[in-house]
């Protein structure tokens, strides 16, 4: 029997949900400095890196081989990729050598992006965008915004993927190769792709059934916990009237909030790692908990200028990882949870005491679900229901209608603490691109990157053609993050001790 490998049910839906107004590929836009004396055209040399590293990437060279009918989830299957097609040339308008050219940047991964993934090949496409200026140090500079359908990878497996294509040194890396036993599939019979569909779904439903004592006496211990009865503030000896904060409530409508249209708009930011850990460390926080913190005060600016800002908080879908430690599979393995963000709140101090409070919440309720979360269930008869659900969604405009959980995505993705190069090329810069949905025209990811961490705000341009000003507000939030952390610090070092008043008494 041939065998296949089907997608699994969470991976299909990212196929099933994907419309011409709903792109579903995720990727980056990362600036890279060519070293001194570099010559030629970059593209022809990162195909042959490229080239050489395909064989160690499986979710670059493999396809989609769909099901007679639809009737299931369609399957992986080798297919090697054509780099003249997957690695293309892109070239900036002439502003982009006036300055630092991330305007122009933006403008041309915000057009990029709102293009769909040919289905025919493999679901990925590197644009080497050219026409920068060169960096401080007089050094040619190159951009690449990368696109890799999010049926293929996760945030996570996203960076597994990112370390078999770049190296820790300008040199690169010896690739031994190992020859695959894996039989090359060129050809499916319908009998076939039936047989393994129908194993796949037997396996599922075993799977289902094994597990459902399990998931029922989970799922009452944790609306137990999110009813109060031995909740998470009593474990974690707060007493009856500590003040919590519930992340499940209904979202307030915004302009973000409505059905998307088919253009984006993109914008970035770049913080200095060291500083923010230092930052949070002093306000026992965590760097996401500062993640949140500093998007909610920008939206809270955003809106507050436009005397659109809601009475209520504004809430963050936030995508959770299921994966386990050292699982770099290219598939996907998250959930999404939700936090209060407290943009009802004019006080940084008390904004983020609130969004420290939700984010323990959030965890306490998660932790027990992220072991029976699905990613995978039976799929006969999906791909029909889900494609026409999906169209019909978007065509009569339901996300305008119906009550939010939401109002935005943010997510936090750890990446690598050194530079990494490229090709030969050292990467200065990684700013996140992801996905926007009807009813929530924003996405905030972010990633961390050697000394520095990089938000990308990927939104819908009707919704928030702006979106640079809310990058801008980020920028403003942490410069009064870190006023109020120095004027804590400031607190701390002046204040007098208690005894001495006493001392200076007994010495007079």
């Amino acid at each position: 029997m041939t065998d296949v490998r089907m997608l699994s049910g969470l991976d299909a839906a990212f196929l099933y949900l994907e419309t011409p107004e709903m792109p579903m590929h995720v990727g980056a836009l990362s600036v890279y400095e060519l070293p001194k004396g570099y010559k030629g055209r970059f593209i022809t040399r990162l195909r042959a890196h490229m080239a050489e590293r395909i064989p160690l990437a499986p979710a670059l060279r493999r396809r989609l081989w769909w099901m007679p009918l639809h009737l299931a989830n369609p399957a992986w299957v080798d297919a090697p990729p054509d780099l003249n097609v997957h690695v293309v040339e892109v070239r900036l308008p002439p502003s982009a050598r006036r300055g630092d050219g991330m305007a122009e940047l933006e403008d041309t991964v915000a057009r990029l992006h709102a293009q769909l993934l040919d289905r025919t090949r493999p679901l990925w496409k590197f644009h080497v965008l050219e026409g920068l200026s060169p960096s401080a140090d007089g050094l040619r500079r190159v951009a690449v915004y990368s696109q890799l359908h999010h049926a293929a990878v996760d945030g996570q497996a996203a960076v597994a993927l990112a370390q078999v294509i770049l190296d820790t040194q300008a040199q690169g890396r010896v690739i031994e190769l190992r020859p695959s036993r894996r039989p090359r599939v060129d050809r499916l019979g319908v009998s076939d792709m039936l047989r393994s569909a129908i194993a796949s779904e037997a396996l599922q439903v075993a799977h289902i059934v094994r597990q459902l004592p399990a998931t029922v006496g989970t799922v009452l211990d944790t609306a137990a916990l999110v009813l109060g009865r031995g909740g998470w503030l009593q474990r974690n000896g707060r007493g009856k009237n500590a003040r919590s904060v519930s992340n499940l409530t209904l979202a307030p409508r915004t302009a973000l909030n409505h059905s998307v249209g088919a253009s984006r708009a993109y914008a970035t930011v770049s913080l200095p790692l060291d500083e923010l850990k230092d930052c949070s460390h002093r306000h026992e926080a965590t760097l996401n908990d500062l993640v949140l913190l500093l998007c909610g005060s920008a939206l809270r600016s955003y809106f507050l200028v436009r005397g659109d800002l809601p009475r209520k908080s504004l809430v963050a879908a936030v995508p959770i990882s299921l994966r386990e430690k050292g699982d770099t599979r290219a598939d996907n393995q998250a959930s999404m949870s939700l936090v209060s963000l407290g943009t009802h709140l004019a006080s940084l101090r008390r904004r983020l005491a609130h969004v420290k409070s939700a984010t323990a919440a959030m965890k306490s309720t998660m932790g027990s679900l992220r072991s029976i979360l699905p990613t995978d269930y039976p799929s006969i008869g999906v791909p029909w229901i889900a494609e026409a659900a999906s169209a019909l969604y978007g065509k009569a405009r339901v996300a305008d209608r119906i009550p939010l959980v939401a109002n935005l995505v943010i997510s936090n993705v750890p990446g690598p603490p050194c530079p990494l190069y490229l090709a030969g090329a050292r990467m200065l810069s990684n700013h996140p691109t992801s996905i926007v949905v009807h009813g929530l025209g924003l996405n905030i990811t972010v990633q961390s990157y050697d000394t520095h961490m990089d938000f990308g705000l990927m939104a819908d341009a009707q919704a928030m053609p702006q979106v640079r000003e809310l990058a801008q507000g980020i920028r403003d939030a942490w410069l009064e993050l870190q006023a109020l952390t120095t004027a804590a610090v400031s607190r701390a070092t002046v204040r007098p001790s208690a005894s001495a008043p006493a001392a200076k008494r007994r010495s007079s």
